[in-house]
């Protein structure tokens, strides 16, 4: 049974979302959301989150700090770009359409990578990873907030039987652990900082992984960027 997400089913699914994505998982995702942006800014500096999505996390950001949000979405980021206005949320230089997995950024432009509710959306996660390194700065961190799917029992037949359901919403169930682990495994200068189940049901966690102080990646061509605002 496939597990496979497509740009096109991800991209219409929250052009869906859009219009109500914060009351659904706006409160239920509040601690985890927390978490990953205390994280983010015990690092701090210039900080670039992926799926900012309709920007329900800009607001609990530091002033001290310069964000830049990305989405695949553009009825999400134009939610994001109201809320930004709205708000007057001046650590935020910009917004825009932009895919994770081949970015407009050169490399190392970024302190810390922030990714919530991302990693098992993308239709290739491994290479979005990839990505997150290229354009992370050497000794940075990447945050994520992200579903750990089961390794075997009752659970994984579960997630293995909506798959077909949840790939048409835009998400995958089945992910789990040992895909981030093998994907560390064979990158240089990348470690895994921290793994802690958060709520809901511990089935998400806060996963942070570092970027040595001597790691780099090869400069590539880059897509050119949809700004919003």
């Amino acid at each position: 049974m496939g597990t496979e997400v497509s740009r096109i089913t991800v991209e219409r699914a929250y052009a869906r979302w859009a219009p109500f994505y914060d009351l659904v998982f706006g409160e239920v995702f509040k601690r985890a959301r927390v978490a990953a942006i205390a994280a983010a800014e015990r690092t701090g500096g210039r900080i670039l989150e992926v799926g900012v999505g309709t920007g329900i996390s800009l607001p609990y950001y530091s002033t001290a700090n310069r964000l830049v949000g990305v989405d695949l979405s553009e009825p999400m980021l134009r939610k994001a770009q109201a809320r930004v206005e709205a708000l007057g949320l001046r650590q935020v230089e910009g917004l825009a359409v932009m895919d994770a997995e081949r970015m407009a950024f050169p490399d190392g432009s970024f302190d810390v990578i922030v990714a919530q509710l991302v990693v098992t959306t993308v239709p290739n996660p491994e290479a979005t990873l990839d990505e997150f390194v290229r354009v992370l700065k050497p000794g940075g961190e990447i945050v994520l907030v992200s579903r750990v799917g089961a390794d075997k029992g009752l659970r994984l037949a579960v997630e293995q039987s909506l798959t077909p359901i949840t790939n048409l919403l835009g998400w995958r169930l089945e992910f789990p652990w040992e895909r981030y682990a093998r994907w560390v495994e064979r990158r240089d200068g990348v470690c895994v900082l921290e793994h802690r189940a958060m709520p809901p049901f511990g089935h998400f966690s806060l996963i942070r992984f570092g970027k040595s102080a001597g790691a780099g990646a090869p400069q590539e061509d880059r897509l050119e960027a949809q700004v919003i605002g």
